[in-house]
């Protein structure tokens, strides 16, 4: 059991107390790194007190840093020590900053949160001070307990009736925090007998929300019954530009709140890690293309991790990428709204993404879809794509309860239609399974004039995106094997007479 830490001291103070509850320190040196984060080489007296000090201290949450404590062999850390000027070895942690953590390695880089999605969540604003407690001991005491850090934005919105907090933590300490936060404000309203309920409120972006809900409100239901629970969510005409976040708004005991919260959490970090995952994919297919610029994700979201392969293994854009041409169609009152007032917003659209975007004539007055053509590289078919999808949510031609799910058709050579089939249809059941997207080649289709067949692909933007560029690649392979059997029969015989 850790003794009670003095908070008043500095925080080299704090380490070093919190060091010398597991034996006797004999050194206490820090590592220059050449970044704002601290790596500390500590030497015990005995290995028994450093398994100790590992065994306890290994995640401790000291004020907004995550300690990482590892195991270095003495040779390592004679080497790390010796790459540091003697003048600059001091003890303590060095600048404050953002949460650090150490690898095993000893390489210090600056930690991301425990947990990429950090649970936001909205309080009445005459609850904040009893959150806080005097001097901050409440607060202080909620982040030693959960192991988290957290958040009160009490600047924001001033004057408002509410504000949010934001818990940064592992998916349990966030829900244990949360917990002891209701428990406070139901105990600060029976003191000052506030009669009104207090619903716990959560914040989640809205590209998550759709899929928390699920199809026909499937998902939303399920965790309701399960935690008898009544969960509303906030309409889509509250999103602004500024403010992408839908307010999720539970009602029961405390103790079923909890459990709600933490299914509606649970929901909302699969679709984070989904995002993610296929995000990833697109910055390994389509290399350069800075995803985090788009505008298509949350802000707060962690940085992409590089690709494993070297950027220079791929064609830079505006060389090889050869330009390709898309039609994805949408609703047919949602026109007016890709085009915008004098055709402002399709110019653009069409400028941001530098590619070509045409919106084909109606096949019939009664038609409920029409059909956009867009013609550029991989990355303006990803920046288009993405804001028209974008646009149709923002223009609430989806519900609330319905996540925004395109036909996208990409032409094909006809003979290269059996390559994405693949044999007995392995290929395309393996890129809908990859992707999450549905890939069809209709059956009997005639090819068109240009001898080419239609691949019809519905999904959610990153699925389509993904499906669309793996097969893309299909299609680069059938034209090298082409070439290649060209180059090896080399060039046609004349005939003999």
């Amino acid at each position: 059991m850790l003794e009670e830490l003095n908070w008043s001291q500095s925080p080299e103070e704090v380490l070093d107390s919190l060091l010398a509850q597991y034996g006797s320190v004999e050194s206490c040196e820090q590592v220059n790194t050449e970044t704002e984060t601290a790596v500390v080489n500590v030497t015990y007296s005995t290995k028994e007190h450093a398994r100790q000090a590992i065994e306890k201290l290994n995640g401790y949450m000291l004020e907004s840093y995550s300690l990482k404590v590892t195991y270095i062999p003495d040779e390592m850390a004679g080497q790390q020590s010796s790459q540091q000027p003697p003048s600059q070895a001091r003890r303590g942690f060095g600048q404050r900053g953002p949460s650090r953590q150490m690898s095993p390695s000893g390489i210090v880089r600056p930690k991301q949160q425990q947990s990429d999605v950090p649970l936001r969540i909205v309080v009445p604003t005459q609850f904040v001070g009893a959150i806080i407690g005097k001097e901050g001991a409440t607060i202080r005491n909620i982040t030693k307990q959960t192991q988290s850090k957290i958040d009160i934005h009490r600047k924001d919105n001033a004057g408002a009736a509410e504000k949010p907090i934001s818990i940064h933590s592992t998916p349990e300490g966030c829900s244990a925090a949360c917990k002891m936060i209701m428990e406070i404000m139901q105990k600060e309203a029976q003191d000052t007998k506030f009669t009104e309920e207090i619903p716990l409120k959560i914040l989640a972006h809205n590209n998550f929300v759709g899929r928390l809900i699920g199809k026909e409100g499937r998902n939303l239901k399920k965790i309701e019954q399960d935690t008898d629970t009544k969960i509303t969510i906030s309409p889509l005409q509250d999103l602004t530009l500024y403010n992408p976040e839908r307010t999720i708004t539970i009602k029961s005991s405390i103790e079923a709140c909890s459990k709600a919260e933490e299914e509606i959490m649970k929901k909302i970090r699969e679709s984070y890690d989904n995002d993610m995952t296929a995000m990833n994919l697109q910055a390994h297919l389509i290399p350069g293309l800075n995803l985090k610029a788009l505008g298509l994700f949350p802000p707060s979201s962690p940085v992409l991790p590089p690709p494993s392969v070297p950027p220079a293994a791929y064609p830079p854009f505006g060389q090889q990428s050869e330009s390709e041409t898309v039609h994805v169609f949408i609703p047919a009152l949602a026109v007016g709204a890709i085009i915008g007032k004098k055709g402002q917003h399709i110019k653009q659209l069409s400028r941001y993404a530098a590619a070509s975007i045409k919106i084909a004539p109606a096949e019939g007055p009664d038609a409920k879809q029409r059909m956009v053509i867009i013609t550029g590289q991989p990355e303006a078919q990803f920046k288009a794509q993405g804001r028209i999808y974008s646009k149709l949510k923002e223009e609430n031609f989806f519900g609330p309860k319905e996540e925004v799910k395109l036909e996208t058709h990409i032409k094909v050579p006809s003979h290269a239609a059996g390559r994405v089939i693949g044999k007995g249809g392995k290929t395309v059941n393996e890129l809908q399974n990859l992707t999450s997207a549905e890939v069809v080649v209709p059956r009997d289709q005639m090819p068109d004039e240009n001898d080419q067949v239609i691949v019809k692909i519905t999904g959610h933007f990153f699925a389509s995106q993904l499906a669309q560029r793996k097969i893309q690649e299909i299609l680069s392979q059938v034209k090298r094997q082409q070439q290649q059997k060209i180059a090896q029969s080399g060039p046609p015989q004349p005939r003999r007479k």
